[in-house]
């Protein structure tokens, strides 16, 4: 593998590690099944481009995209809470819906970003020689302060109750907890970081398209279950560590594999992305029954 297409891959991992955080939120510690993350991604990025196209901040397009993702996440909880429609369906509603809404916000398919503003722009040279390396560190700016932000809410009152809300919720309600009002919360939390991956995703891509979403949640869901196996913790702060390495490791296995001579050989190529995100999605899933077995021959 090059050096740029290494710097690449952690570039796209550390923006789907952002992904991976928002999972975490919905599925670990709310245990809510949220599909909504295949149609907030594209929100957040849908949300940047028109935004930068009007003239506005890149910065403050990036909080717009992020505040995208926690109105598309709030919908989908406020459906569940309010409407009483069962989690995955409420998440399946909105993320179908999101389809038409990035599609009237972007006006077409797909928005060229070619010559706009980025984040990224003030850091790099006169000819742009050292953006293969600029934007990952950007980027990992951006999962830095995410981790430390959600490190230092799930130690508050409020982050201890939501933890609470996922865990028992009758219990949580016993304890005088708003249950409703946490998991709404959370929800919008998830996405807003989700939302904020796509707007950062659109500007490493030069443009944002409607399909960008497809396939998240699969990369997210990975990317926790990956972590958490390698990286075993109860405390938050190593849970959080664990899922940024699991989203890094997993963007380096995908380059990796579609790299490998030997399945280029085998005739693998670009084409086949899709086939060989399912195959590691399936060895993660298989991962913590892997590591069991592992343990119970070496005790035996």
């Amino acid at each position: 593998m090059s050096t740029i297409a290494l710097f690449g891959a952690l570039e796209s991992g550390l923006i789907y590690a952002l992904v991976a955080l928002g999972v975490l939120i919905s599925f670990r510690i709310l245990d809510f099944p949220d599909l909504t993350v295949d149609g907030s991604f594209p929100l957040g990025g849908a949300v940047f481009a028109v935004c930068v196209m009007h003239g506005v901040n890149p910065w403050l397009g990036c909080l717009l995209g992020a505040a995208a993702g926690a109105c598309a996440g709030f919908v989908t909880a406020w459906l569940h809470v309010s409407l009483k429609i069962m989690q995955l369906l409420a998440s399946i509603l909105v993320m179908v819906a999101l389809y038409s809404v990035n599609l009237r916000i972007m006006g077409a398919p797909n928005l060229p970003l070619l010559n706009q503003p980025s984040v990224f722009a003030p850091f790099f040279n006169a000819d742009a020689s050292n953006q293969y390396w600029i934007q990952p560190l950007v980027i990992l700016a951006f999962v830095l302060v995410g981790k430390f932000l959600l490190d230092w809410f799930f130690s508050t009152q409020t982050g201890l109750a939501m933890r609470a809300t996922g865990a028992n919720t009758r219990m949580a309600k016993a304890q005088g907890i708003n249950t409703s009002a946490m998991l709404i919360l959370g929800m919008a939390l998830s996405n807003a970081f989700i939302g904020l991956a796509g707007a950062l995703f659109v500007q490493t891509q030069g443009g944002a398209d409607i399909s960008i979403g497809i396939g998240t949640i699969v990369v997210g869901l990975a990317a926790v279950i990956i972590g958490e196996t390698l990286i075993p913790g109860k405390r938050f702060i190593v849970i959080t560590l664990a899922v940024i390495v699991g989203a890094l490791l997993y963007r380096l296995f995908i380059s990796f594999a579609l790299g490998s001579e030997t399945l280029q050989n085998m005739g693998f190529g670009p084409q086949d992305l899709n086939l060989v995100t399912a195959i590691l999605v399936i060895l993660a899933l298989r991962l913590p029954a892997i590591k069991a077995y592992i343990k119970r021959k070496l005790r035996s």
